[in-house]
């Protein structure tokens, strides 16, 4: 099952693939906080990766209606609420519906084009061109073998923990940490790529065949010299799974999460989004966050609940449907 989870559901060409589903959730994600003055940062996050995976997986952001506003209906914070409760049940009451109804749509012949990571197991076949899966392999197993990723469940738990945890983090330190918090904003308005100002509201075009001409970054760019990409035997690019252990942020190995591209796309749009969007204090000016760990998780131990105000125009936020 973990090779079909690395080469079918978290492949790059699907990660690709569903980069629009993702690009609309962070408008929702804006859209939503912009509507809230005082914000639970924990809510925020996990809501935005569980709409994130919910739509890779199911084709569709909410199980219910949904609110105008962009946030969560009563379906969805009970479905978010059962993941990190551990509570099967109420899991499998939005999740299994979903799957049994694409299933039938599959066998009908209603359905015939792949959406989503749901479609993706359906459709796994063999070399007898027999299913890999049967409906109850699909649906969740038992959630104490999530290291495994091996279903649903496990999926959904770790693309709404991880990144949404990571993020409620950072945000903390920035609130108690305001000068960095100035910094990030400044470096965001400052608008300086490269050593190039660049004005608000212009067009960017990049020129391909110039960034591999570069004189200034590559030595004798005219030349064909592949060994150019390697420095002392390593690649110049920086990665997230270290072999020689200098970061561990994914693990490594046989052991290492299959989802590291996900997970790291995740978890840097929904904070840049938010730092970019918004100012964030503490409700109380001069009162510190309380960085105390739960017990038993990685998380605070009281959600992060901080004011956010808007720090573009307010055209931005209203122009995001």
């Amino acid at each position: 099952m973990r090779k079909i989870v690395s080469s079918e559901i978290l492949s790059p060409s699907l990660h690709r693939f569903l980069h629009k589903k993702r690009l609309q959730e962070d408008d929702h994600l804006v859209r939503y906080v912009y509507n809230h003055g005082l914000v639970n940062i924990r809510a925020v996050a996990q809501h935005y990766c569980a709409n994130v995976i919910r739509r890779m997986v199911f084709g569709k952001r909410f199980f219910g209606l949904g609110m105008e506003d962009g946030g969560p209906g009563k379906e969805e914070i009970e479905h978010v609420e059962a993941v990190f409760s551990v509570l099967k049940y109420l899991v499998r009451k939005y999740q299994d519906p979903e799957i049994m109804k694409r299933v039938d749509m599959w066998r009908e012949g209603i359905k015939k084009t792949e959406e989503d990571i749901l479609d993706v197991l359906i459709n796994l076949k063999d070399s007898e061109n027999n299913p890999i899966l049967s409906v109850q392999e699909i649906k969740p197993k038992l959630l104490t073998q999530i290291s495994r990723l091996s279903s649903l469940n496990e999926i959904m738990i770790a693309a709404v923990d991880n990144p949404s945890n990571a993020v409620e983090w950072a945000i903390a330190e920035f609130i108690n940490q305001p000068r960095i918090l100035d910094k990030v904003h400044e470096e965001l308005d400052r608008v300086v790529v490269g050593g190039y100002f660049i004005p608000k509201g212009s067009q960017i075009m990049l020129s391909w065949i110039g960034l591999g001409r570069n004189p200034r970054v590559w030595n004798d760019p005219l030349k064909y010299k592949p060994e150019r990409h390697i420095m002392n035997g390593r690649e110049k690019e920086v990665v997230l799974v270290d072999n020689e252990l200098n970061i561990l942020s994914f693990s490594t190995g046989r052991r290492g999460c299959p989802a590291v591209v996900l997970g790291s796309t995740m978890s840097t749009m929904l904070l840049a989004r938010l730092l970019q969007g918004f100012n964030f204090m503490t409700p109380l000016d001069g009162v510190k966050v309380d960085l105390v760990e739960s017990e038993g998780d990685l998380q605070l131990a009281k959600p992060l609940i901080a004011r956010a105000e808007p720090r573009l125009e307010p055209h931005i936020y209203l122009g995001i449907v």
